[in-house]
């Protein structure tokens, strides 16, 4: 079976220490989508898929905030991204941090 081909990717960067909202920091489609999503990897970011999510913000111009009309979707997914690595670092013991 073929594997499915990365046909686009956003990378959002919050911080939640600055309080300022979501960024757009990455998007691409194809080879570059594919080099994001790794580097993403790598850096032991954890991957959602959502296309619906990718196309909206893939429509954003790199370094612009995230509409107020996206906020919700987004911390949805911010959510389950701080509740994956609660769980994983639960997991980890204290000398594999």
């Amino acid at each position: 079976m073929k594997k499915k081909e990365i046909e686009k990717a956003v990378a959002i960067l919050y911080d939640e220490q600055k309080g300022s909202s979501p960024k757009i920091v990455a998007t691409g489609k194809g080879e570059i989508a594919k080099r994001i999503i790794d580097t993403a990897r790598e850096a032991g970011v954890h991957i959602q898929e959502d296309p619906n999510l990718v196309e909206l913000l893939s429509k954003i111009k790199l370094g612009d905030e995230i509409p107020t009309e996206l906020y919700q979707t987004v911390a949805e997914v911010l959510a389950f991204v701080y509740q994956v690595n609660e769980k994983f670092k639960t997991k980890m013991g204290p000398t594999e941090r």
